[in-house]
């Protein structure tokens, strides 16, 4: 028996893309032998269609191209693939063998998760029955994703006689969720002696990114085989006696390359799947947008991007000179337009309205949102989509400005803090060195007003990123922040910022999530708050 991995890339609502996708690596499967091709969870659909799943006409058409794909696959070869089912009134997240032509056999899912970023519950029905199928002398049991995470699914399968358990998965990306699979994954071999072959997507989707990295365990919870990370791929899995013989196994990457390639890959996949003609920034001169472009043109290539520049009075000069720099060693179309005009109009525009008050973040916040205008205002007339430069640290705490650095489409560091952000600037240089040195040890600044820096506001970063990251990411009380140390007035000031920004972040553009927690669909608060955290 030969097993083949499809490590595929699908796009939600996409069921012809998707359908050719599994055709073509059905092909490919058969042509090295394999007997089965195994597929990710909802890999006709994508992941997740969300309210899609609630119309009757798309429902119907996934049935259609579920039995339309059964008729255009080799008819030897045996094909397991996840799709939205819609059944005698109940939908479900399912999984369907295909042979000869025929949807022969479906799994529904059996445990819906409902925290984080999913809402299966929503959407779905939960199944209730093991399907466990002969294939080639074994025993194949089939599961889907959040049933491994959980002792009964797999239990049921064994009991109802498999011999082997096919994983079918689209499980997001978040930093160190790989080892969090293995866990689970070994915990259920320890239970049932049963190896796992277990598959997982590929490919950003809005504000999610699956990072592939599909693996096969033995009976004794040891990898044999593991596909690369972040990219599409095909493997194939051999077996001899039942067991899976050892095949290569790709290292998951460390932690810089590997949220570097998750945004390069979430950001890559929304330009193109949304057919933007290309992106634009504006190049400040300082860490985050530097990064940003740095990324962009990984992903991208640098002929679909543009950095501007749009300098004031408060810009210093190594900024024009490091951005000027940095835009030239990547090759991209780079401008320069000074807002310093038009900042003045604005201000004579203001000034009965401001007389007697003194310069402050109406002014700071004002140069900011000329900039984002003009930004805009080059979407407006190319066509390319405005990449947002601000990281988690500055989201969380409201340090930027709606309507100004804050519009855009796309927020490519939403869920990076600023700590993070330097890691990844210096990882990135390891590669080649495209970020000025300088732009990397100087002190962060907004360069709003003469001399500012962004601790003239905000705590030291590692100081907010370690209490944000403890009160955002891990949901702890106040007693536990305390007790890692930090000092009470810090905490006090980083979690009152958080609460009292919600609102901005609701106005905020999507962008690729690698934490546990981001600002998204997996944090939402009342923007309407009196919750005292502090007793």
């Amino acid at each position: 028996m030969k097993i083949a991995v499809a490590q595929l890339n699908a796009t939600a609502g996409d069921l012809a893309g998707n359908a050719a996708r599994i055709v073509e690596q059905a092909l490919r499967a058969e042509a090295v032998g394999a007997t089965l091709l195994l597929c990710p969870e909802l890999a006709l659909s994508g992941y997740s269609p969300e309210d899609l799943l609630l119309r009757d006409d798309f429902n119907q058409a996934c049935e259609r191209a579920l039995h339309a794909l059964a008729q255009e696959l080799p008819a030897a070869l045996t094909v397991v693939v996840g799709h939205p089912r819609k059944h005698l009134g109940n939908r479900y997240n399912a999984a369907s063998v295909l042979e000869g032509g025929k949807v022969c056999h479906t799994y529904h899912k059996e445990l819906l998760p409902n925290d984080s970023v999913f809402d299966e519950v929503r959407y779905f029905s939960e199944g209730s029955e093991a399907l466990v199928i002969d294939h080639r002398g074994h025993r194949l049991g089939i599961v889907i994703c959040a049933d491994v995470w959980a002792p009964e699914p797999a239990r049921r399968a064994r009991d109802a006689g498999a011999d082997l358990l096919l994983v079918l998965n689209a499980s997001p990306y978040h930093i160190g969720k790989q080892q969090e699979r293995y866990a689970v994954v070994r915990d259920r071999i320890k239970e049932n002696g049963l190896p796992v072959v277990y598959v997982n997507l590929v490919g950003g989707q809005d504000e999610l990114v699956f990072d592939g990295a599909s693996f096969v365990m033995n009976d004794e919870g040891t990898l044999t085989q593991q596909l690369p990370s972040f990219e599409e791929a095909l493997g194939i899995v051999s077996f001899s006696d039942g067991a899976p013989e050892l095949g290569e196994v790709h290292p998951v990457p460390e932690l810089e390359p590997a949220v570097y390639q998750a945004l390069s890959l979430g950001f890559r996949d929304y330009v193109v799947k949304n057919n933007f003609l290309g992106v634009l920034l504006g190049l400040s001169g300082g860490i985050d947008s530097a990064l940003t472009l740095a990324i962009a043109v990984d992903a991208l290539g640098a002929d679909k991007v543009q950095a501007v520049m749009m300098p004031s009075e408060f810009t210093a000069s190594i900024s024009m000179e490091d951005a000027r720099a940095m835009a030239a060693g990547l090759g991209v179309r780079y401008s320069e337009i000074a807002i310093g005009p038009v900042f003045e109009s604005f201000c004579a525009a203001l000034a009965p309205e401001f007389a007697g008050k003194p310069f402050d973040t109406a002014e700071e916040n004002l140069q900011a949102r000329i900039r984002g205008t003009l930004l805009m205002a080059i979407s407006n007339k190319f066509g390319g989509i405005v990449v947002t430069t601000g990281n988690k640290s500055e989201t969380a705490v409201g340090y930027s400005t709606l309507y100004g650095d804050m519009a855009g489409g796309f927020a490519l560091l939403k869920d990076v803090s600023k700590t993070l952000v330097y890691q990844l600037a210096k990882y990135r240089n390891m590669i080649s060195p495209v970020i000025p040195e300088r732009i990397i040890v100087r002190p962060p600044s907004a360069e709003l007003r003469h001399g500012q820096t962004d601790q003239d506001s905000l705590p030291d970063y590692a100081v907010l990123d370690g209490i944000m990251e403890a009160y955002v990411e891990h949901d702890y009380s106040w007693e536990e922040i305390l007790a890692l140390g930090y000092r009470e007035q810090d905490v006090l000031r980083v979690t009152r910022l958080i609460d009292r920004n919600e609102y901005k972040r609701r106005q905020a553009p999507i962008g690729v999530r690698v934490t546990k927690r981001g600002f998204g669909k997996d944090r939402r608060y009342p923007l309407t708050n009196k919750f005292a955290f502090n007793g």
